[in-house]
């Protein structure tokens, strides 16, 4: 009985040698392969980006395999990148959904969709400013500066300051430009 109390930890420490050479540390942190570390951009996550072409498979995950959920038809349109695995890249759509697409399918130009209805551009960064044109729900426009609470933007030939709030593609309080 005396000798118990000694051979408990010497037991516990040959299990532990044994488990320690049996499972190599891990290279890379828990959970993540090598593979998805590949080809990361280096720019922050989240960050907002647009679509490059004007057909664009979202897949259900990092890869040709998974099924396409959506299609975008629309170059330009605004995506908020929220992850990267290895050349997939996790975006959220305007409406809120996510998926995978190919990094090559994306751009870093930066735009902004039109949300919530039709809504007024200003000459000025400023509500009481001449309007100089309104813009339907969903219209993507160009976004070259953005400070505060307005951004302006530009589409179709058209140019003008519409509050950030109205659209879908940048960060509050985000300087853009």
């Amino acid at each position: 009985m005396s000798r118990l109390p000694l051979l408990l930890p010497a037991c516990l420490l040959l299990l532990a040698a044994a488990a320690a050479q049996a499972e190599p540390a891990p290279a890379d942190p828990p959970g993540i392969s090598a593979d998805a570390l590949k080809n990361r951009s280096g720019l922050p996550v989240p960050r907002f980006g647009s679509v490059r072409s004007g057909r664009v498979f979202v897949r259900a995950g990092p890869g040709k395999q998974y099924p396409v959920t959506v299609v975008l038809v629309r170059p330009g349109l605004p995506v908020e990148i929220v992850h990267e695995w290895n050349v997939w890249r996790k975006v959220r759509l305007v409406d809120g959904s996510t998926g995978w697409v190919d990094r090559a399918m994306l751009s870093t130009e930066r735009t902004i969709q039109i949300r919530g209805g039709t809504r007024t551009l200003y000459a000025r960064p400023d509500r009481t400013a001449p309007p100089v044109w309104r813009a339907q729900a969903g219209v993507t426009a160009r976004i070259t500066l953005c400070e505060g609470d307005w951004c302006r933007v530009e589409a179709e030939g058209r140019a003008g300051y519409l509050p950030r709030e109205e659209g879908y593609g940048t960060y509050p309080g985000e300087s853009i430009g």
